[in-house]
Parts: C-alpha cells; structure tokens; sequence
C-alpha cells in the first residue's frame, strides 16, 4: 500500500493561523492534508489562492476538503468543488441536509462530474442520520459512482457499527477513512484518545485494505495533543507496515 497518511486539519483546530498549522504538520512529519473550514473560509473565492499558494510552497499537498455540509445551494455548494478543483485535491468528504434530500444528491452529482471528484459521505455517529450503515445503504441505492463513503473509524462504532464489516460492506463505495479513536465511561460519554488505543483494531483494519487493494484516502483526524498526534502516526504507520 502507498504511503498515503494526510491529516484532518480539524485536528489543529486551536490554531486557527494557516502558518501555524503547516508548522506543526511538518512537526508530525506528514505532507498531506484534508483542510476542513476553520481553515479556509469556503464562502470567499478571493481567500482561495492565497490559501492554496502557502500549503503548495510549504510542499504540502491538499487531498481533500471537508467535511462540508451539502444543501442543494448550487452557488454555495460549488464554492467548495471549485477551492478543492483549484487546490488538486481529488475529494471531497460531504455529508448532505436531511431536509434537501434527494436534490442535494444530484447538484451534488453534476458539481463532482463538473469538477471531476470524488465525494466521500462522513458517517458522523449515532446522533446523525447518516451515522448507520442501513441508511448509508439507502442513500448508495439513490445516488452515482461518484458518491462513496469516507468511513470514519471513531464514528461507525460510536453508531454501534463494525469499521471492518463497513469495510467489507462498503468496498465499493469506500473512498477513504478518517482513522479516529474513542473509549467511553460506563454512562457512554466518550474520550477521544490516540487513534489505536481505544477501541479500534488497526492492524485488522489494514489486513483488510490490503486484501481489498484499497489505494483511497488514509487521513488522520484525531483532537489531542502533539504528543498524542504523534503517537497515533506511530501507531498506524506500525500497522500499515506489518
């Protein structure tokens, strides 16, 4: 498998300074990244290049963006395929409004075949309607190729789903993961912890791409600290790498 671990520049999110971000990505030693929008305003064409020139010159490669909420707004819904179109990245991790659906499904396909890319659906948990599997199923019934799933680890088993059996499930559709880790008290409150030493298995779930040939995303989305950032780049590099 190709070296391919990005990071979620959500997991940055104390620092809301592009410089300071691209400081501490090289810190971690990765060059790859999913910029998500506490660092680029999607709303403002004019921020664009400014934004995609610092990562460039930093040699830093923008992958993908998100997660972006998709809301049959044509005008709005564009500005993000066009920074992610300006930026090279491929993909863009999406989640949709319940409320415009299915409309937002098909602006959503003419921008990805506009702007050929690819869209990854965020299973965002249990609280959210497309946390499940059964309704992910559903929305792949009613939508193109251009519509998979970005499988967020963290999340499936918050939903109380199998990141391996989403995997299996899912292969077709899987444009990528956000490897995210939780543990919970016995009152099911949640700890983000370094990606590996909660309740995720890595080394299964590499086996399993690499059966599956699996060449998307790899992305790190893990809230902690540089210590526990580090850690969880360990950790999965040593399970890549088995």
């Amino acid at each position: 498998m190709k070296e391919n671990l990005a990071l979620q520049s959500f997991s940055l999110h104390p620092y809301k300074d592009n410089n300071i971000v691209i400081e501490k990505a090289k810190e971690l030693g990765l060059n790859r990244m999913e910029l998500c929008e506490v660092h680029v305003n999607f709303n403002d064409e004019n921020s664009f290049d400014g934004v995609i020139d610092l990562y460039r010159k930093a040699g830093i490669e923008i992958v993908s963006v998100g997660v972006e909420t998709l809301r049959n707004e044509p005008v709005n819904d564009e500005k993000r395929f066009l920074f992610a179109k300006k930026a090279g990245a491929k993909h863009i991790s999406v989640s949709f409004d319940a409320k415009k659906v299915p409309e937002a499904y098909r602006t959503a396909e003419k921008l990805a075949d506009k702007y050929d890319l690819k869209l990854g659906i965020h299973n965002h948990g249990g609280r959210h309607w497309l946390g499940s599997s059964e309704a992910l199923s559903a929305v792949f019934e009613k939508v193109g190729a251009r519509i998979g799933l970005i499988l967020d680890t963290a999340w499936a088993i918050d939903s109380g789903e199998d990141p391996l059996k989403m995997i299996e499930n899912f292969a077709g559709r899987l444009t990528g993961l956000h490897l995210k880790d939780f543990i919970y008290d016995r009152a099911r409150k949640r700890q983000e912890v370094a990606v590996g030493t909660g309740n995720i298995d890595l080394p299964k779930i590499f086996n399993l791409l690499k059966k599956k040939d699996f060449q998307g995303l790899i992305i790190l989305e893990h809230v902690g600290t540089m210590e526990t950032l580090k850690q969880s780049i360990a950790n999965i590099r040593s399970a890549r790498d088995q």
